[in-house]
């Protein structure tokens, strides 16, 4: 497990973290989410042993992190920000310095470098300085030096970061994978990240927590959870009065990104009223091209409580 507690960081006279306490199980993928400048990278180097904090204390498998920071490293990957590498060497060769630092020996290092490069698809690259990689190979590279020597915990900052959309749904998938015997955090601004790949969410904002949850639980509170999206293969005269005048329909707005004839029907504190909706469209004999329910969406969540904390 890793534990967080009363995790505070100072920089001068400015607080990055603040009184900050989370708890991490195996087998959990948690999100980390905030605003630029909110203290997730911060925390982060905090439970990797790069930086001290200034109040509060971090253990990862009942290990001290700043106590014995060697021993926690040991057993941990970390894929920092910007993925910093020897520009000068080859993928390959970065990659074996790696499994050697690491202590990988004989076939037990051929081994595992054959199965992340399998993993994260380097074998292209392999053979070209890192300094010539584009900025998603570069970033593969940086996840494959995080997962060599099968550690037991991964923090990873950005892990998609400049990822074409298969990329993005490959490196996901893995760290999928990897979770189900791991401790995972990883930080990130894709909210679609978070509930493609995390099974809980932590949001903070000026250092401190603000949510914390599963995320369909967070989608939950927002003002899209059970809303319904309307597509109307007609026209008709005063849609948005009509159809805020169905019971507990609190407001209809257009959605005019998608398509004309297109509304969002947001009902009262949540509630299931697709039925209703669906038998007053056949009462009304209006011709519907698509109608759905939305879930709820985590950046509703997200800009809510971040303004908030800034108000």
């Amino acid at each position: 497990m890793i534990r967080v507690q009363n995790l505070t960081k100072r920089f001068d006279q400015f607080t990055a973290v603040n009184n900050l306490s989370f708890d991490v199980s195996p087998g959990e993928v948690l999100g980390f989410l905030g605003p630029n400048g909110a203290g997730k990278s911060t925390t982060m180097k905090m439970i990797t042993g790069f930086i001290e904090p200034s109040d509060g204390m971090v253990s990862v498998c009942d290990i001290n992190v700043s106590q014995n920071p060697q021993a926690v490293q040991a057993i941990m990957g970390y894929l920092p920000e910007g993925a910093p590498a020897y520009g000068e060497m080859t993928v390959m060769a970065f990659l074996e310095f790696i499994a050697k630092v690491r202590g990988l020996t004989g076939d037990d290092r051929q081994q595992r470098l054959a199965k992340v490069i399998e993993q994260v698809e380097l074998e292209p690259v392999l053979d070209k300085p890192i300094d010539t990689l584009s900025k998603g190979f570069a970033r593969r590279v940086g996840l494959a030096q995080a997962i060599i020597h099968d550690p037991k915990v991964l923090i990873l900052d950005e892990p998609t970061d400049g990822l074409d959309p298969n990329q993005k749904h490959q490196v996901r998938e893995l760290i999928k994978g990897l979770a189900k015997d791991k401790i995972v955090i990883i930080s990130t601004h894709i909210l679609e990240e978070v509930s493609a790949v995390c099974s809980r969410a932590l949001i903070i904002s000026e250092g401190k927590l603000l949510l914390d949850g599963k995320p369909d639980e967070l989608e939950r509170q927002s003002r899209h959870h059970n809303a319904i999206c309307l597509q109307l293969a007609d026209e008709h005269t005063d849609v948005q009065q009509q159809l805020g005048a169905i019971a507990h329909i609190e407001s209809v707005e257009c959605v005019a990104e998608l398509e004309d004839r297109t509304f969002m029907l947001f009902p009262q504190d949540g509630q299931m009223l697709l039925p209703e909706v669906v038998r007053w469209l056949d009462d009304k004999q209006w011709a519907v091209e698509n109608i759905h329910l939305e879930k709820g969406r985590l950046d509703d969540v997200f800009r809510q409580v971040t303004r908030a904390q800034t108000v």
